[in-house]
């Protein structure tokens, strides 16, 4: 059977009609198919199009995989992400095609890469208020940006969660939020007062116009397009370089900082492991409990000040609007890339 036959049934009806994965999903897979498949061509001396199931074997996957790390420079965990593609693959083998069984074990076979786990990378509360002050309110994206950044803390939302946000996501007035995160699984938190007051301020005086078809997006680019996780990641990633020391960065990622200081606070509140898990949309519990290893002794009276100023009420602010005095103004291969 060619591996091209297999690989059209795996991405057109096994990844969305059995599994139902995303659409992220299925692009980071289909990468990882498009730098497999010229690689496992070469490997065997043919073209693409004349691999059969019979060509993959254990030795030509690790081939692969010390490839990515050794000429295309790929870290461990990358390594690790494209492994998981190809055992899915060979998942789908062993249900849909058991005649293949022998050849998708052995790929499942292969172990995954120990690596280093890194340092969590939050920011204390002291340290969200000055990223909050770097933030220049007179700027044609400022209280786009300001809101963003309170939403991001208070959520511990994924940036690609807060860039899909749509505005019937939003309940002002019960001050919850719902989240569309990883395996397209919906969950609604609570936010606090101000959170909500800056998003309900933010989209009735604020929000760029968007264009057709990004209508009921809430954050909006200068593009006046749907506001991208990177573009997300980027904004992150000024404020913080303006208001924090670069030794304080370097194990930090930008966007995901906030999402690790939620957790952080919410753990200093006496939150219990289920309930951080809830909130952050974590599938395995593994990946909550990592925030118990913490020391979280620092500075406790600027944190008790800090929930005082979140949960407090814009309306008390009157600084706010005069900050504001500007105006919004309008301004194979081939076929996997198509996926």
């Amino acid at each position: 059977m060619k591996l091209t036959t297999a690989l059209h049934t795996f991405f057109d009806y096994y990844l969305s009609g059995i599994k139902g994965v995303n659409q992220n999903t299925v692009k980071a897979y289909r990468d990882v198919m498009k730098l497999f498949l010229p690689f496992a061509a070469r490997y065997h001396g043919i073209q693409i199009a004349s691999l059969t199931l019979e060509h993959l074997c254990s030795e030509l996957i690790l081939s692969f995989l010390s490839h990515l790390e050794d000429k295309r420079g790929n870290i461990a965990n990358t390594r690790n992400h494209r492994l998981a593609a190809l055992k899915s693959f060979a998942k789908m083998l062993c249900f849909l095609y058991p005649q293949h069984k022998e050849t998708a074990e052995k790929i499942l076979r292969i172990p995954q890469k120990r690596i280093q786990r890194k340092l969590i990378g939050f920011l204390y509360p002291d340290e969200i208020m000055k990223v909050f002050k770097a933030v220049d309110l007179k700027k044609p994206d400022g209280f786009r940006d300001y809101t963003l950044l309170h939403l991001l803390y208070d959520s511990g939302a994924r940036a690609s969660e807060i860039a899909t946000l749509k505005l019937d996501y939003l309940d002002p007035q019960n001050t919850t939020l719902t989240l569309l995160g990883k395996g397209n699984r919906y969950r609604a938190i609570e936010l606090w007062p101000k959170t909500m007051e800056l998003l309900t301020c933010y989209i009735e005086s604020h929000r760029a116009i968007p264009k057709p078809l990004h209508q009921n997006s809430v954050f909006i680019s200068q593009r006046h397009e749907e506001l991208t996780r990177h573009g997300i990641y980027r904004i992150c990633k000024k404020y913080l370089q303006t208001a924090l020391p670069e030794n304080r960065l370097k194990e930090m990622n930008p966007a995901h900082s906030f999402r690790h200081s939620c957790a952080v606070r919410l753990l200093c509140s006496g939150c219990s492991v289920a309930e951080i898990r809830n909130r952050l949309g974590h599938e395995d519990i593994q990946s909550t409990t990592v925030y118990l290893h913490l020391d979280l002794s620092r500075k406790r009276h600027i944190q008790k000040q800090f929930l005082e100023y979140v949960q407090s009420s814009i309306k008390l602010d009157p600084k706010l609007e005069e900050m504001i005095d500007w105006e919004l103004k309008e301004d194979t291969l081939a076929w996997l890339d198509s996926l």
